[in-house]
């Protein structure tokens, strides 16, 4: 993740002649490697053995809020670097503390009950833990996480837009 959203920080800044000379919406740039990241899940599932099942019909409303998610984001800390350029070193510092409180590399059991429903509001922990639910467990995900993924991936892009509206008008002086 730290360096899909240090791509986006240099990708608005390296293509500023084509956020200023032409009318390319700028919002396209943050989305152009997610189709390759959802194939390489794709092929990691298969070579390992993984068979599809009923539940993967979740897939794509899941990585659809991830998509949501990473793009709220990325129009918060891609904004900002146009004006703060070593926001990009802020950020990969941030998402390698967060990497810990994913449970990619350990279960979500171990985590203490009175953080449990705080942990959920975790947008990267909540489609990480639907995705090894359907993939590996072969089960339908929790409706309360879903529910809790798309409050907080909707409200992360709700912010984002915001945050890039407020700062879109100042990218000319800057880049």
């Amino acid at each position: 993740m730290k360096k899909r959203f240090s791509l986006r920080h240099a990708l608005v800044l390296c293509k500023r002649n084509l956020i200023k000379i032409t009318r390319t919406p700028e919002q396209l740039i943050d989305v152009t490697l997610q189709p390759v990241i959802f194939l390489l899940l794709f092929l990691f599932v298969f070579v390992f053995g993984g068979k599809p099942n009923r539940h993967w019909v979740w897939l794509p409303f899941i990585w659809g809020l991830e998509i949501v998610f990473v793009c709220g984001i990325s129009l918060i800390t891609a904004s900002l670097n146009v004006f703060i350029r070593d926001i990009r070193y802020v950020v990969e510092s941030v998402n390698t503390v967060l990497f810990c409180l994913v449970p990619i590399v350990y279960s979500f059991s171990i985590i203490p009950p009175a953080y449990k429903e705080i942990y959920l509001f975790n947008p990267v922990a909540a489609m990480v833990m639907a995705l090894r639910t359907i993939l590996l467990d072969g089960a339908a995900p929790a409706p309360s996480l879903l529910i809790k993924l798309a409050i907080s991936s909707l409200t992360a892009l709700g912010i984002g837009f915001l945050v890039f509206r407020r700062l879109k008008t100042a990218f000319y002086d800057y880049l």
